[in-house]
């Protein structure tokens, strides 16, 4: 596994969802009261952009067809979706949030 940087820590809102590359992947990161969490930026059911939905809590919905998901593991909450969409390890350091990605 592999740290990549892959946003400054003043560029995250609470309550937002932002998209990332890190190593090749398309990632939400999204930012929580409780923390920074990362999950792949791809609805599992019909490959719709996660950041682009709303983050309410750790619950982000898919804005194609209304999906949710949990941040926090990646499971689906509600159909349409029934497989969950992968999550990635996060961490602060220096001012920047780093994602842990397969090497």
């Amino acid at each position: 596994m592999t740290w990549v940087r892959v946003a400054e820590l003043s560029a995250t809102e609470v309550g937002k969802a932002m998209v990332v590359e890190a190593d090749g992947k398309r990632i939400a990161l999204c930012t929580t009261a409780e923390g920074h969490y990362a999950i792949a930026d791809v609805c599992s059911h019909d490959d719709g952009p996660l950041d682009q939905g709303e983050l309410e809590g750790t619950t982000i919905e898919c804005p194609r067809h209304g999906a949710l998901f949990d941040v926090t593991t990646g499971a689906a909450k509600t159909l349409p979706a029934v497989r969950p969409v992968a999550t990635y390890a996060t961490r602060s350091v220096n001012g920047f949030i780093e994602v842990e990605v397969p090497a």
